[in-house]
């Protein structure tokens, strides 16, 4: 059996990017960077949504000489999707068109490598939402983006309780919280609430 991890990675406010800033919100350190290229990093299978498919894929067809995309190039990746199309053009991408909370359940059961997300913030709230979620994760940048946010990670989101794990800073800046969550039915100490 093997692990699932939402990865986000967030501004202060919750947003997973703001209209008119670059990605990271400029503000990726080299700490930050040979992190995200070290060997650990890479030992997964990426699940993703079409939305986030399309993105990510221009940007690698865009980008394929940048080492960072180089890397998530090779890396396995799934999309679940009913409106794309196979074969799908970036490599090392498998197309799935039936139900990802059902999928991802017989995945963690079978397969080897372990499962983390990219973007795809619907299905990440599905996948919590079934308790399939073994650790939550998120970089978060000290950036407010109130103005300009989009993409308001939390919202329509269960109660869930996070019980902090691991915790870093990058360049003296960017904070990565690791937690093992724990959806409730409700507020902790309201009848029907768990935790």
């Amino acid at each position: 059996m093997t692990s699932l991890m939402v990865d986000f990675i967030i501004s202060l406010d919750g947003y997973a990017s703001a209209e008119g800033w670059p990605g990271f919100w400029g503000m990726e350190g080299p700490e930050y960077l040979s992190w995200i290229n070290s060997e650990s990093e890479k030992q997964h299978v990426s699940l993703m949504g079409a939305t986030t498919y399309r993105l990510m894929s221009g940007f690698a067809a865009q980008m394929a000489d940048d080492p960072g995309f180089a890397e998530l190039n090779a890396l396995p990746k799934v999309v679940f999707s009913s409106t794309l199309e196979a074969p799908l053009a970036w490599q090392h991408t498998e197309l799935v068109r039936g139900d990802a909370v059902e999928t991802v359940r017989e995945m963690k059961k079978s397969g080897t490598r372990p499962l983390r997300t990219l973007g795809s913030l619907t299905l990440c709230r599905s996948l919590l939402k079934a308790g399939l979620v073994d650790r939550f994760r998120v970089v978060l940048f000290p950036v407010i983006t109130g103005a300009t946010g989009r993409e308001r990670i939390f919202d329509a989101y269960p109660d869930v309780r996070l019980d902090l794990v691991e915790s870093r800073v990058f360049d003296g800046r960017l904070q990565l919280l690791e937690y093992v969550p724990t959806v409730l039915d409700g507020p902790p100490g309201e009848s029907g609430g768990n935790g």
